[in-house]
């Protein structure tokens, strides 16, 4: 294998803190300097030096209550904003591999490598789910109609039976 493929951060780890605000999946800025060993505001700081690189569908800047809704998501009780003290920028997917781009080093790049790898894997995981969704509800369907079938049949099976009764209760003609 090659150096950069060799990452020592689990998946685990980076799926841990993959988000969804804005029905988007996405990562923190502080998450994404922890995983390329950077400090926040120097990665905030190439961002901003690279702003053309990151329209909003790559990155945006959470609004205040985007920002109180995700706190409180934590159920923390301290108000020291869990180290934030400005609305964190947010990486979506193609955001990340942009990221690559704008922090030039080996190891940002192997690190980069890997969460586009971990999204994939998470794209993936939900295409299954959904098709693995679609067929039970085809199931789902086919015995409904297999039910209605059946009470079908009983129906007419009583009906069989009814009528039956109805002949033994006549009188006998002949031997």
């Amino acid at each position: 294998m090659k150096e950069e493929e060799k990452s020592i951060i689990p998946d685990e780890t980076i799926s841990n803190k993959i988000y969804l605000i804005r029905n988007q999946k996405v990562l923190l800025d502080r998450d994404l300097a922890d995983l390329y060993k950077v400090e926040t505001k120097q990665l905030k700081r190439q961002v901003r030096r690279n702003i053309e690189r990151f329209p909003t569908d790559f990155m945006f800047e959470m609004t205040e209550n985007e920002l109180q809704n995700w706190r409180s998501q934590f159920g923390t009780s301290n108000s020291e904003t869990m180290g934030l003290r400005y609305a964190p920028m947010v990486f979506t997917e193609q955001g990340v591999a942009m990221l690559s781009s704008v922090l030039n080093s080996d190891s940002a790049i192997a690190v980069n490598i890997k969460i586009i790898r971990i999204f994939t894997k998470m794209r993936d995981l939900l295409s299954d789910n959904l098709s693995l969704r679609l067929e039970v509800e085809e199931i789902k369907k086919k015995l409904n109609n297999h039910d209605k079938n059946i009470e079908l049949v009983f129906s007419y099976l009583d009906e069989l039976v009814e009528k039956k009764e109805n002949l033994t209760d006549r009188n006998k003609i002949g031997y």
